[in-house]
């Protein structure tokens, strides 16, 4: 066999296990903090209005950082290779946690928020090493692993979190930073560099734009409509996962343990339906259908959600909601048949933009309009203003969609 051969032969260098375990971690790590994070920021602040507006913006925060530093991370991992850029994403995350749980004040929680969303911002250079470590055949198979490892740490890491936040608000921090040390550990003395010399890149400030990619998509005439209606769907999940532990805690006095529950159902339930049904409610109901269904599933929930007067109803609204986690990709598989074959990487990374400036803008929307009603009593209707808002913009964007697939003489029904 010639040495051609043999190199085209040999396995990747690399080890995907560890960035299926990195990737855990790192989600598991977030999660771990979701239903404390809110009650923690409440200790150092007075009153409900200023726990919502500070906790909105150290989310916005988390997330602007996120946004700007996934295409820097990414970038510079061309040119240094991968394994740097991952271990400084643990040692990042470590410090985030350790800072977190020893904050004496509001400055230093702030602090800790800046430092995580830099460092968090790793997804990007996770898949990257992926696809480094696979062969084409295998390529796909990677990027479902990574993507089951990114879903199994945000199942578990809330409902941990509640539970550990009931024994100390900080605990969840400190073990979060000890996985976080592990993982650091693991990586810099038994994983390998996926990225050879002579396959790195230079470092290119067109790069790390993080808006590029958006310029281009608003430019799409053909999918506009459908990347509002995706935007608006985006935006009214983010402006859920950043109210929902306060407006819970505040209208049912909920602790961190009943949070942790509740978001390990709604983990559980995106699993259930993303891994097991999803593929026998496509060839029942079709790709525009099941989108259309989704996002009236979701409208009705959210209505449910404001209107919810006793904690328990809570969880049952969840578990009657599992249409919602079939509108995402429903809405991601038509929109990549209205593009070229050649696009479709550019476009998903497109879309996980649009995701990405929800995260920066929705928490600090809704933690404002949360802290405006958070005065009202406890079975103020009110006080559900921000599920309201997210069923405004589901049902903004029913009409959208249903006029999109009109004018373009798609079938709603399969």
């Amino acid at each position: 066999m010639s040495s051609s051969s043999a190199a085209t032969a040999a396995p990747p260098a690399g080890n995907l296990n560890f960035i299926l375990i990195c990737v855990f971690i790192d989600m598991l790590g977030i999660g771990l903090i979701v239903p404390v994070l809110p009650v923690l920021v409440g200790e150092f602040v007075s009153g409900r209005e200023q726990q919502a507006l500070w906790y909105g913006i150290m989310s916005m925060v988390f997330g602007l950082m996120q946004f700007i530093f996934m295409p820097t991370l990414g970038a510079i991992s061309d040119q240094i290779g991968r394994k740097p850029v991952l271990l400084y994403s643990m040692a990042g995350m470590c410090i985030n946690f350790l800072a977190t749980a020893w904050a004496p004040n509001l400055a230093f929680l702030f602090v800790g928020r800046v430092v995580g969303g830099m460092s968090s911002a790793s997804m990007s250079v996770a898949s990257a090493y992926a696809s480094d470590v696979s062969t084409g055949e295998n390529r796909a198979k990677s990027f479902g692993k990574v993507g089951a490892a990114f879903g199994l740490g945000f199942i578990c890491g809330p409902m941990l979190g509640g539970l550990l936040g009931g024994i100390n608000l900080h605990l969840p921090f400190y073990v979060a930073a000890g996985l976080s040390a592990a993982n650091f550990i693991y990586g810099y003395f038994a994983v390998p560099e996926s990225l050879p010399a002579e396959r790195r890149s230079t470092f290119q400030l067109s790069k790390i734009n993080p808006f590029t990619s958006l310029i281009k998509l608003a430019r799409r005439v053909e999918i506009r409509s459908l990347v509002i209606v995706f935007a608006l769907m985006s935006f009214s999940q983010m402006m859920l996962q950043s109210t929902w532990v306060l407006y819970t805690t505040f209208r049912f006095a909920w602790t961190p343990h009943e949070n942790g529950i509740a978001l390990f159902c709604v983990g559980l339930s995106a699993a259930v339906v993303q891994a097991g049904l999803l593929g026998p409610l496509m060839k029942r109901f079709g790709e525009v259908r099941l989108s259309l269904l989704g996002l009236t599933s979701g409208c009705i929930t959210f209505v449910l959600y404001g209107l919810a007067t006793q904690g328990w109803m809570m969880y049952v609204f969840i578990l009657c909601n599992m249409l919602a986690f079939t509108t995402a990709p429903a809405l991601q598989a038509i929109i990549s048949k209205g593009a070229d074959p050649k696009e479709q990487g550019e476009l998903m990374g497109s879309l996980q933009s649009i995701s990405s400036l929800g995260t920066i803008f929705m928490p600090l929307l809704g933690a404002s309009i949360l802290g405006v009603v958070s005065h009202f009593p406890a079975q103020d209707w009110r006080i559900g203003s921000t599920f309201f808002l997210c069923a405004a913009m589901q049902l903004v964007a029913i009409f959208v969609a249903r006029h999109y697939f009109k004018v373009h003489h798609i079938p709603v029904k399969a």
